[in-house]
């Protein structure tokens, strides 16, 4: 069963395979949201300081009904966090926040702030600020691994060519019709887990008939059809979900896609417009 297996992180720490995403969910809904993941056998959840969620994650976490070691949480440092001091507050605050005395994994949630996503500045020297204060929070024990998210090839060069302790992960955005191969193979290159944000593509591709008539092959859903391609590219997938129905459909991935069929998926043509989603600035860059 996939939510009994792990990937290796490069300093020997163990990450599920699969995690419950919970962006957009709100804080008061999301601790009943953790607990019915943690019931049916997920150990891995993902949130952010911009999710303004991390107070219920952390209730969740610690009323889940099993040992706190037994749950990989994942936050992320506010991609307008670009310095030291900064960082090291931002850190100590979603510990407090989340009212856990370690977190599983940390990362910088854009090499550039929102506003500036995609811009020609790529903030260098305000990442190497911010994993200044990661390093030590994680040579402290208060992070158990650190990490990235949205980072392109140029940026994470810059942290392996100057970091003391190299990023770990990169968490992009990744799904059938827009998968970034040069930067997974880059990731995967320099030892570093990658995770794949929207795995689904924020439901975007739920209505593409080339998508479920492969689906319909299989006898799955679109949604685990989805799942099961990242997995089959050494990704680790995090599906957002509140819906305990559609947290077991995702971790109901235990089949094989064959390599003829993972090969059309590779090559399904992109989505075009994230609709609503277009608004956020991950989804704009690729619209």
């Amino acid at each position: 069963m996939i939510l009994n297996e792990t990937y290796k992180l490069p300093n020997g720490i163990e990450i599920p395979k699969i995690g419950l995403g919970t962006w957009m969910i709100d804080d008061d809904k999301v601790a009943d949201a953790v607990k019915a993941a943690v019931d049916m056998g997920y150990r891995h959840v993902d949130t952010a300081q911009a999710y303004q969620n991390e107070r219920g994650v952390g209730e969740g976490v610690r009323n889940a009904g099993v040992p706190r070691d037994e749950i990989f949480v994942t936050t992320k440092l506010d991609a307008g966090i670009k310095d030291y001091e900064g960082a090291k507050a931002a850190i100590d605050g979603s510990l407090e926040t989340m009212g856990l005395d370690h977190i599983d994994l940390m990362i910088i949630h854009s090499p550039q702030p929102w506003e500036h996503f995609g811009a020609d500045d790529r903030f260098f020297e305000g990442n190497l600020a911010a994993w200044k204060a990661l390093e030590e929070a994680y040579e402290a024990g208060k992070l158990k691994a650190i990490g990235v998210s949205n980072f392109q090839k140029q940026d994470l060069q810059n942290l392996l060519d100057n970091a003391r302790v190299k990023p770990m992960l990169d968490q992009v955005l990744a799904h059938v019709s827009n998968t970034p191969f040069e930067l997974i193979d880059f990731i995967h290159a320099n030892d570093m887990v990658a995770e794949a944000y929207s795995p689904v593509g924020h439901g975007e591709i739920l209505g593409r008939d080339d998508i479920k008539a492969i689906a319909d092959t299989y006898g799955v859903t679109v949604p685990q059809l989805a799942i099961r391609y990242t997995l089959q590219l050494g990704l680790l997938p995090l599906p957002k979900t509140a819906n305990p129905d559609h947290m077991k459909n995702n971790a109901d991935v235990d089949f094989e896609i064959s390599a003829a069929d993972m090969e059309k998926l590779k090559s399904v043509r992109e989505i075009q417009d994230y609709g609503e989603s277009s608004v956020f600035p991950v989804y704009a860059m690729t619209a």
